[in-house]
């Protein structure tokens, strides 16, 4: 696999990550207190893609560091959140752990990329 490949997938992966998660956090049960855990979750998971699709137009080393590291942030982030939802009892669907495991691998991809840069 190429490097335009590899980040062609992942642009992809983050991308359908982050609209599972909205899907995900739609049909969570209405509760005043969960609309801050889904708007965080929201933003934390929209900012992977979109930082993981700036880090792939870096004009330079600094540049993809810098939108690697958000994006690595980012990923811990939403898997917080994803873990908050799940320690409420909020949603005990198989769904959360596909979440997690997705955001995981993620995360560690990118922080492996981040290392090596």
């Amino acid at each position: 696999m190429t490097k335009e490949e590899f980040n062609e997938k992942m642009r992809q992966r983050t991308k359908k990550l982050a609209v599972d998660v909205i899907n995900f956090v739609t049909n969570l049960p209405p509760h005043k207190a969960m609309r801050v855990v889904e708007y965080q979750l929201t933003k934390a998971i929209t900012s992977v893609a979109a930082n993981y699709r700036a880090s792939c137009r870096a004009r330079s080393q600094a540049e993809f560091h810098s939108k690697i590291s958000i994006v690595v942030e980012e990923a811990d982030e939403s898997l917080f959140w994803l873990e908050i939802i799940e320690d409420l009892n909020i949603d005990k669907s198989p769904q959360i752990k596909y979440l997690q495991n997705e955001a995981l691998e993620i995360l560690k991809i990118c922080s492996k990329a981040r290392s090596n840069s």
